[in-house]
C-alpha cells in the first residue's frame, strides 16, 4: 500500500466515521423532540434515558448506514475531484481500476464491522431499544408512540394458535391472551385471560381472570378462575411482536429460532427470513454503493460538489426505497425473502457496473 492509498483509506474511514457523528445527533434531537413530553409526564429515570439513546443510536446507524456511507464518499471524492487530486493521479500513470483499490479495502473493512455488528450488537441493542418502547412508551397495554408493535397473533403447533394484544418484556406480562385449539378445523376449547405473566423460576405462566371454553356437541363447558398457574408448549419470544423477535436475536439463535419456526409451519416465516438475509445483504451493499459513489463523483463537473452531492443523495434513497418496498413485499406476499432482499443489491450492482466503466472512459 503506498501513500496514495493510504490517503484515500484514512479519508474514505474518516469522512464516514464524522458523518456518523454528525447525523446520529440529530436522529437523536428528533426522537427527543417527539417523545420529551411523555418521557417528563412518566418521570422515566435519566439512567433509563441515556441507555435508551445509547441503544437508539447504534439501531439507527445500523439502519441508515447505506446512505451514511455514500453521501460520505461521494463528499470526500468530489471534494478530490474539485482540487484536480483525481486527475493528477490518473495522469501519474495510475489506472481508474488501481485508483479503487484503497476504496474497495475501505468498504471490506466497513463490511466486516457492519456485519460483526448485524451478528451480535445490533441485535442486543435492539433489544433495549425496544424493551424501553415497551417498558415507558405504552399505558395500559396500548403503543403510545406507535401502533404496529400490537396484536401479536401466532400459530405455535399445527393446531394451536395464541393471540396477545401487548407484552411488557421487563415484567414479562403479556395483556388480553387467547389461546385456541383446533382439531380437523374444528375448535375444541378456547383459554382466555385479561393477563399472563411468566414465572421464570417455576417456567410456568400465570393468568388472571381465566376463563376456558370447551366445546361440546350440546353444550359448552367453562371454567373461571381469578387466577391460574399452567405450562404451555409455547416460548416467551412468541409472545412477542413478530419482527421485534428477529431483530433481538443473535446469528446463532437467530438461525435456531428460523428451524424451529419452520416446524412449527408459522406463516411468519418470511419476516425472520428478511431480518437474517439483510445481515448479509447490508454489508455487501457497501461495495456497490462505494463503486457508485466514485463513479458519480471522480470526475470534476461544472456544477461542482453540489452536483454531486444531489445524484448521491437521490441515489441513496432511492436505494433504501428500493430495500423497504421489497423487504415488505416479502414480508406481506409470496415474493421470495431471498430474491427481495438481494435485488436492490442485484439492480444497483448492474447500475455499478455501469457507471464504472464510463467513468474509465
Amino acid at each position: 500500500m503506498n501513500i496514495i492509498d493510504k490517503y484515500i483509506l484514512k479519508k474514505y474511514l474518516s469522512t464516514f466515521a464524522v458523518m456518523l457523528l454528525l447525523f446520529a445527533p440529530i436522529g437523536i434531537i428528533i426522537d427527543i423532540s417527539e417523545k420529551i413530553d411523555f418521557m417528563l409526564e412518566q418521570e422515566i429515570p435519566f439512567v433509563d434515558i441515556a441507555i435508551y439513546y445509547y441503544n437508539f443510536t447504534i439501531y439507527f446507524t445500523n439502519l441508515l448506514f447505506p446512505i451514511f456511507l455514500f453521501l460520505s464518499v461521494i463528499w470526500f471524492t468530489s471534494k478530490m475531484a474539485n482540487n484536480t487530486e483525481i486527475i493528477a493521479i490518473l495522469s501519474s500513470g495510475i489506472s481508474f481500476s488501481r485508483f479503487m483499490r484503497p476504496y474497495l479495502i475501505g468498504a471490506a473493512i466497513v463490511s466486516v464491522f457492519v456485519l460483526l455488528m448485524g451478528f451480535f450488537i445490533v441485535p442486543k441493542s435492539s433489544e433495549g431499544f425496544n424493551n424501553f418502547r415497551y417498558t415507558y412508551l405504552r399505558t395500559g397495554g396500548k403503543e403510545q408512540i406507535r401502533g404496529d408493535d400490537t396484536d401479536v397473533y401466532r400459530q405455535i403447533s399445527n393446531d394451536e394458535f395464541i393471540y396477545v394484544n401487548s407484552f411488557n418484556t421487563e415484567s414479562k406480562v403479556g395483556f388480553n391472551f387467547s389461546l385456541e385449539k383446533f382439531k380437523k378445523n374444528k375448535l375444541v376449547y378456547k383459554i382466555t385471560a385479561s393477563r399472563i405473566k411468566w414465572n421464570p423460576k417455576y417456567r410456568t405462566y400465570t393468568m388472571y381472570n381465566y376463563t376456558k371454553r370447551t366445546i361440546g356437541d350440546l353444550e359448552d363447558k367453562i371454567e373461571k378462575e381469578d387466577k391460574k398457574d399452567a405450562v404451555f408448549s409455547f416460548d416467551l419470544e412468541d409472545l412477542t411482536p413478530v419482527v421485534y423477535i428477529a431483530e433481538t436475536l443473535t446469528l446463532g439463535k437467530l438461525n435456531r429460532f428460523i428451524d424451529k419456526e419452520k416446524s412449527r409451519g408459522s406463516s411468519n416465516i418470511n419476516v425472520y427470513l428478511v431480518v437474517l438475509y439483510k445481515k448479509y445483504s447490508i454489508p455487501v451493499s457497501a461495495f456497490i454503493l462505494t463503486i457508485i459513489a466514485v463513479a458519480v463523483s471522480s470526475m470534476k463537473r461544472r456544477g461542482g460538489m453540489g452536483f454531486s452531492l444531489a445524484i448521491g443523495i437521490a441515489l441513496a434513497f432511492a436505494f433504501v426505497f428500493f430495500d423497504k418496498i421489497f423487504g415488505t413485499l416479502a414480508e406481506k406476499s409470496s415474493v421470495s425473502p431471498l430474491l427481495a432482499v438481494w435485488f436492490p443489491n442485484i439492480v444497483f450492482g448492474i447500475l455499478a457496473i455501469y457507471l464504472l466503466r464510463n467513468a474509465k472512459r
